[in-house]
C-alpha cells in the first residue's frame, strides 16, 4: 500500500513537470524574438518594388512574429543584388536575426554560375516567400486579340527589358516554349522606362509585375491600349500550370501551349522556364535565412505566415498591392524554391548556351 503511495505521487510529480515544462516551452516560443531586431536585407535601391514589398511586410511580421520583434528593413545594392546577397553569405547569422529578402535577381545568377556569386542561395533555409506575378500583354495593332492569337501578329513583335539574365528571364524563357519569333531589345533601367516605351509605340509586347500591373496597365487595357495575354501561372502539384489568382481570368504559359499544340508543355525548354519561373513569380520575393537557423525559428515563421494572410487588415492591404496574393511558408515551399534552385545539368548548359548566344551574356 505504501509503494502504490508512492507510485502515485511520482506519478503526480512527474505529470506537475511535463506540464511545467511544456508552459516554459511555450512561453520560450511566444518570447522567441523578444527585445530582438531582424535586419532584412534587401539588396536593392529603396525605391525598388522588392524594397517596397519588405516595407509593407515589415508592420505584419512585427505583429506576428513571437515576441513583436522590431524589423529593419536594409537597403545593400550593387551588382545588380549580387553585392548585398554576398555581404549576407559573410554577415548572417543563424538566429533567425538576419534575413535575405530577393528575387530571381539574385536567384538567376547563382543558378547560372555567373562570376563574382560568393553566395549559396541553395544552402540558405526559406523562411517565406510573396509572389509577384507578372502579365504578358501586347499592343492593339498588332491585331492579336488574345493568347491564342500569338502567332499571328500583323507587326514584328518587339518585346523591351532590362538584362537577359535577370528578371526578364523567364518571360524571354515563355517566348521559347511558345516557339515565339520576338526581337528583344534589352539594356532598359528598369521596367517603368519598358512600360513607357511600350506606351510611346516603341514596343508591342511586355511584361509588367503584378502592382505594376493591376495599378498602370489595367487601366491601359480597360481603354484599349493594352491586350493581356496570360500570366507565368501558379503551382499545382509541383507544375506550374494552373492559373494565377492575381488574373485569374488569363491563362497560364502552360495553358496556352496546350491551346496551341494540343497537349502538354515538356521537354527542355519547359524545364527551363519552369525552374526560372518559379524562382521569379510563384516564389517571387523570397526571405532566405543562414543554413543553421533553427527549426523554431523557420516554424515560427511559418506560424506568423498564417496569422499575417488571415489578419483582415493585411488582406484588405494585399489586395491594393497584389490583388491578395497570400505568403508562403513552411516544408513545401522550402521544397520547391530550393528544387529550382538546383536545376539539371541538362538545363543548365541550356540556359548558359541560349543566354550566351542568343543574348551575348558572359560567364
Amino acid at each position: 500500500m505504501h509503494t502504490q503511495k508512492l507510485t502515485a505521487t511520482a506519478a503526480l510529480v512527474l505529470g506537475s513537470t511535463l506540464v511545467l515544462g511544456s508552459t516554459l516551452g511555450a512561453a520560450a516560443q511566444d518570447g522567441l524574438f523578444a527585445g530582438k531586431t531582424i535586419e532584412v536585407v534587401v539588396p536593392f535601391g529603396e525605391g525598388g518594388a522588392t524594397f517596397v514589398s519588405a516595407k509593407f511586410l515589415e508592420p505584419y511580421f512585427e505583429k506576428h512574429l513571437p515576441g513583436n520583434p522590431d524589423l529593419d528593413v536594409v537597403s545593400r545594392p550593387g551588382g545588380g543584388s549580387i553585392l548585398g546577397a554576398n555581404w549576407f553569405q559573410q554577415n548572417a547569422r543563424p538566429d533567425g536575426s538576419t534575413i535575405l529578402f530577393t528575387t530571381s535577381s539574385t536567384a538567376n545568377p547563382y543558378v547560372l554560375g555567373q562570376k563574382g556569386v560568393e553566395y549559396k542561395l541553395a544552402d540558405y533555409r526559406v523562411a517565406y516567400s510573396h509572389p509577384f506575378s507578372a502579365v504578358a500583354y501586347v499592343a492593339p495593332d498588332t491585331g492579336i486579340t488574345s493568347a491564342a492569337g500569338i502567332k499571328d501578329s500583323q507587326k514584328p513583335l518587339i518585346y523591351g527589358g532590362i538584362a537577359a539574365a535577370a528578371s526578364d528571364l523567364p518571360g524571354l524563357l515563355s517566348f521559347e516554349v511558345l516557339d515565339i519569333d520576338v526581337k528583344a531589345v534589352l539594356g532598359f533601367n528598369g521596367r517603368g522606362p519598358v512600360r513607357l516605351a511600350f506606351e510611346q509605340g516603341e514596343l508591342n509586347l511586355d511584361y509588367q509585375f503584378t502592382p505594376v500591373y493591376l495599378t498602370q496597365v489595367v487601366p491601359s487595357v480597360a481603354e484599349g491600349r493594352a491586350v493581356p495575354l496570360w500570366t507565368g501561372g501558379a503551382m499545382d502539384n509541383g507544375v506550374l500550370k494552373a492559373r494565377d489568382p492575381i488574373a485569374p481570368e488569363l491563362p497560364s504559359v502552360y495553358e496556352v501551349y496546350e491551346e496551341l499544340n494540343g497537349k502538354a508543355p515538356s521537354g527542355i525548354e519547359w524545364d527551363a522556364f519552369q525552374g526560372i519561373a518559379s524562382v521569379t513569380y510563384a516564389y517571387g520575393l523570397t526571405g532566405y535565412m543562414h543554413p543553421d537557423t533553427p527549426q523554431d525559428v523557420l516554424d515560427a515563421f511559418a506560424d506568423a505566415v498564417a496569422a499575417i494572410n488571415a489578419d483582415p487588415e493585411f488582406r484588405a492591404e494585399s489586395l491594393k498591392v497584389t490583388n491578395g496574393a497570400r505568403l508562403n511558408a513552411g516544408p513545401d515551399t522550402e521544397a520547391a524554391v530550393k528544387s529550382a534552385l538546383a536545376p539539371s545539368a541538362e538545363v543548365k548548359d541550356y540556359l548558359r548556351t541560349l543566354l550566351s548566344e542568343k543574348y551575348g551574356v558572359t560567364f
